[in-house]
């Protein structure tokens, strides 16, 4: 089912797709973590995705909460956009020989994830108090702070050493 879904007619419908939606990416993220954790040779950087592996599985027990709160068993919907944001960082891994260039493309690879975790739980956490489920909302809100902190931690890195080594 498609975000343009003949099967999604209501507020609710809509907002449960945009939850299996992202429960599905943060699957997907997850398994993809532990592929650039082991070809990240900035020594900052693995430890920060290694944390983010981490923090992924709590964000998915809190989507699995969600779904709780809402009365649904936890599902996920595949989902396009996830799938070509991880299949680009996986093609990169395979093009980039020098490891310098590779720790700055890895970083650009996982900020696309976050800037597409970041829409989804900003929009989830909007519909959730519009929908009146304050407790979903409180939840996913936790998960959205905790996707822009790993944002700004990843452009710090990536600005104070990995592209200056980068750029040598």
């Amino acid at each position: 089912m498609g975000l343009f879904s003949k099967e999604i007619r209501t507020m609710e419908d809509l907002h449960l797709h945009l939850l299996q939606d992202i429960y599905y990416a943060e699957k997907q993220i997850l398994k993809s973590l532990d592929d650039m954790v082991e070809n990240a040779t900035n020594r900052k950087l693995s430890a920060a995705l290694k944390s983010h592996r981490t923090e992924t599985e709590t964000q998915i027990s809190r989507l699995e909460q969600a779904f709780e709160l809402l009365g649904q068993k936890p599902k996920g919907t595949t989902c396009p956009a996830i799938d070509g944001i991880l299949k680009e960082a996986k093609e990169i891994l395979g093009d980039v020989e020098d490891k310098a260039v590779l720790d700055a493309a890895l970083i650009a690879a996982s900020q696309a994830v976050e800037h597409y975790e970041i829409t989804r739980y900003g929009t989830l956490v909007a519909w959730s108090k519009q929908l009146g489920n304050t407790a979903v909302a409180t939840l996913l809100a936790t998960t959205l702070e905790e996707e822009k902190e790993a944002d700004r931690k990843l452009s710090a890195l990536a600005e104070q050493t990995v592209n200056v080594k980068a750029a040598e």
